[in-house]
């Protein structure tokens, strides 16, 4: 593979707008505190982390085509223009070809439970308005729109390790010269039909939402930075491969790592659903980050966090290298590493 460098960072997460709030909580020690989620038909409310209102509020989001979209749009088009930075005027002009990735697990859940929910109760009534924001790729949609992207516009649905998927799906664009630049964008939005589908799986689980994006080029001067040296292929789980093979399978495709280097796993404090992740990679005695037990389980967007964080950790010279875990709930596991060159 060429050398694919990671330009650019962004994000969005219960931290708060932007990459400083998301460093600032996913490599600490203690959990950001849990809100609660009122369910219908019950009393008792469900435990999530929100993101917070923006103080001061993105320019971005001013945008009248943002004024009645989902939470997730949102989310996506933040953190994708933090990444960009200055690209963001190249892509505008024309004069950069911009490739769009983005991954999700859930979509836009707010506004197709809403718009199902009007279906069911009269469907006469129901809001032609909302169903083009329930479609999956409504995120990308409008992020292409704002930077009048006529690229190639992706979206991967798929748990967690999707977002490994879509950054080899970047990487090979990239080295294809089929873009000059792409953005990928795992992004979630909560809604209570999500946090009660966690809840039955396990109780421990406090679900979030956000989004985390990374701006890959190619290294065409030569002068290196920090590079996506690996991505696996996606270790799928099925019958008669234990979720704990799959993942030491995708281990086994990294490179070594070294004492020194960062591992940016997904653990979530929750013994039972995070057991073949914990016995994988039970050996590692080094630097390791659980960005999922600080800012909670945002599926695809926490994905995205590890990957931001790990790249954050590399360009800062915090450490040498980092590998991420992407260790997917229901489909696949994959692996992504990530250096300095």
């Amino acid at each position: 593979m060429r050398r694919v460098l990671i330009q650019g960072i962004g994000a969005v997460s219960p931290a708060g707008w932007g990459i400083a709030a998301l460093r600032g909580a996913g490599s600490g020690e203690r959990p950001l505190a849990s809100q609660e989620l009122s369910r219908p038909g019950w009393d008792r409310a469900l435990r999530v982390r929100r993101v917070p209102q923006p103080n001061p509020r993105p320019g971005c989001l001013g945008d009248a085509r943002l004024r009645r979209a989902p939470s997730i749009a949102q989310f996506v088009v933040a953190s994708a223009i933090e990444a960009l930075g200055d690209d963001r005027e190249e892509v505008i002009a024309g004069r950069l070809r911009l490739g769009v990735v983005i991954c999700t697990m859930c979509g836009c859940v707010t506004y197709s439970r809403r718009f199902y929910d009007e279906v069911l109760h009269q469907p006469t009534l129901a809001s032609p308005m909302l169903f083009p924001e329930t479609v999956f790729n409504a995120p990308g949609s409008h992020l292409a729109a704002l930077l009048r992207s006529t690229g190639p516009n992706y979206t991967l649905v798929g748990d967690q390790g999707s977002f490994g998927v879509g950054l080899a799906t970047a990487a090979d664009w990239l080295c294809q010269e089929q873009v000059d630049g792409c953005l990928v964008v795992g992004a979630e939005e909560l809604d209570w039909t999500m946090a009660d589908a966690m809840r039955l799986f396990s109780e421990r689980v406090v679900l979030s939402e956000g989004a985390g994006a990374l701006y890959l080029r190619l290294d065409r001067s030569g002068c290196g930075g920090t590079s996506l040296t690996a991505v696996t292929s996606p270790q799928l789980y099925r019958r008669g491969v234990s979720r704990e093979e799959c993942i030491g399978r995708m281990r086994a495709e990294l490179p070594a790592m070294a004492k020194g280097e960062l591992l940016c796993d997904g653990l979530r404090e929750a013994p039972r659903v995070d057991g073949a992740e914990l016995r994988v990679w039970r050996d590692w005695t080094g630097a390791r980050w659980s960005p999922r037990r600080h800012l909670g389980e945002g599926f695809v967007a926490s994905a995205a966090w590890q990957s931001v964080l790990a790249v954050d950790a590399v360009s800062l010279g915090l450490h040498e290298a980092a590998t991420v875990s992407l260790v997917g709930c229901n489909e696949q596991a994959t692996g992504v590493r990530i250096q300095r060159l």
